[in-house]
């Protein structure tokens, strides 16, 4: 957020490498066989998306009949036939996803592998390969979180030349079999200069793209990741959105600084939800704040059906009109407006009672039609100012006529 009619603080310099997927978001499947992904596919494109995100390929330690997650406890790095599918039925997936128009993100391990098995089990790597300094105890100690292992997760000795040079032959596969970016899984665990020196190096090499899950709150350990050369996950937003906005308590002000969006809109994924993170109580209004705001939003599976409807309305809107820096036009406790520099206005209302606020903006004397069927058509004055009148836990998108 910015203050009043400035754009967004931090906001990225136009120069800025940008994530170049599409207009419209990621769909996250999480614990889907690939025969079942590659049936969702066409109502994934057809809800709007550019993208999908999917688990990882390599075999691993848990079935369908052992608890979640499954796909993150690596026995094989090099071994695509898991408990998901074979690798011949993941090629297919991915082909039919660049059939559909779809990119396809792969989930990536390259922290640790599985627990509890012998190190003899493991066909690449050996006792050696692993740095054996025992359970991760002050998850406040950031050497430890990057030494120690995570959960019981032998932690990989990135260090060692061989340890590296099977990594890179994983992500080599994962070019051959056609994905078009990877999406690093606990990457706080990971040290920074694993991913600046090789780890993205060799994705960029292949023409990947690359996403790191950084599961941090703070935003400067976020940004040391960003600086290696990978977009990152919102995850400073998502925990104030969680904790402090999108609730029957929050308060939108809590937005201002919250998160990388506004300093690399262009280097950002945001979310609402996923697999380790829960929604926060008004769940499809953040959806409409993520869906209309600057970042390249996600959507997670477990929550939402590619058909949608709230959704799908909610992409389409972004696709043709959610361009251009975030101007904040007023942001109290229960309400927040902002405008996407001459093309979108979108007020949001956290309160459960229908709230008018009157705000500035960039359309004098103009007609504005209502996008989101939330709320009527409106005409700003000949100063550009407009009274809105928002819904009780529901969002308005204004857009002039002109704009489609």
């Amino acid at each position: 957020m910015s203050v009043y009619g400035a754009p967004a603080t931090g906001c990225k310099p136009r120069n800025e490498d940008a994530i170049d997927l599409g207009s419209g978001g990621v769909y996250q499947f999480y614990h889907t066989p690939w025969d079942a992904i590659r049936e969702a596919l066409p109502a994934v494109a057809a809800a709007g998306y550019d993208a999908i995100q999917v688990p990882p390929a390599q075999r691993s330690k848990r079935t369908w009949a052992d608890p979640e997650p499954r796909g993150y406890q690596p026995i094989d790095h090099l071994d695509f036939d898991s408990a998901f599918g074979t690798e011949s039925e993941y090629q297919q997936m991915v082909e039919t996803a660049h059939e559909q128009g779809l990119a396809v993100i792969a989930d990536a391990v390259v922290n640790h592998m599985a627990e509890g098995v012998d190190f003899a089990q493991f066909p690449h790597f050996g006792w050696g390969d692993f740095r054996h300094g025992g359970p991760i105890r002050d998850d406040t100690d950031e050497w430890e979180l990057k030494h120690r292992d995570l959960e019981g997760l032998p932690d990989l000795r990135q260090e060692s030349e061989h340890v590296r040079e099977v990594l890179e032959a994983y992500v080599e596969k994962y070019a051959r079999l056609g994905v078009d970016g990877i999406r690093w899984d606990a990457v706080k665990h990971v040290p920074a200069w694993f991913f600046r020196d090789h780890a993205n190096p060799w994705a960029s090499e292949r023409g990947l793209f690359t996403l790191g899950e950084v599961l941090h709150g703070s935003v400067d350990t976020c940004e040391e990741y960003l600086e290696t050369g990978m977009t990152v996950m919102d995850y400073p937003l998502y925990f104030t959105m969680h904790e402090e906005v999108f609730h029957r308590d929050g308060d939108f002000r809590a937005l201002d600084g919250a998160g990388l969006v506004d300093r690399h809109p262009g280097r950002t994924v945001t979310f609402v939800s996923n697999h380790d993170s829960s929604p926060p109580e008004y769940e499809a209004l953040a959806h409409a704040f993520i869906l209309t705001y600057e970042g390249y939003p996600r959507v997670y599976s477990g929550r939402f059906d590619p058909e949608d409807d709230t959704i799908a309305r909610l992409l389409s809107i972004r696709r043709t009109l959610a361009v251009g820096p975030a101007h904040t036009r007023h942001v109290d406790r229960n309400t927040y407006v902002f405008e996407r520099e001459g093309n979108l206005l979108v007020g949001l209302n956290r309160a459960r009672e229908r709230r008018s606020v009157t705000v500035e903006t960039s359309w004098a004397a103009t007609q504005l039609s209502e996008r989101s069927d939330t709320g009527e058509d409106v005409t700003t004055d000949a100063d550009g100012t407009v009274e809105l009148s928002i819904p009780p836990t529901e969002w308005i998108c204004y857009a002039p006529p002109s704009r489609s």
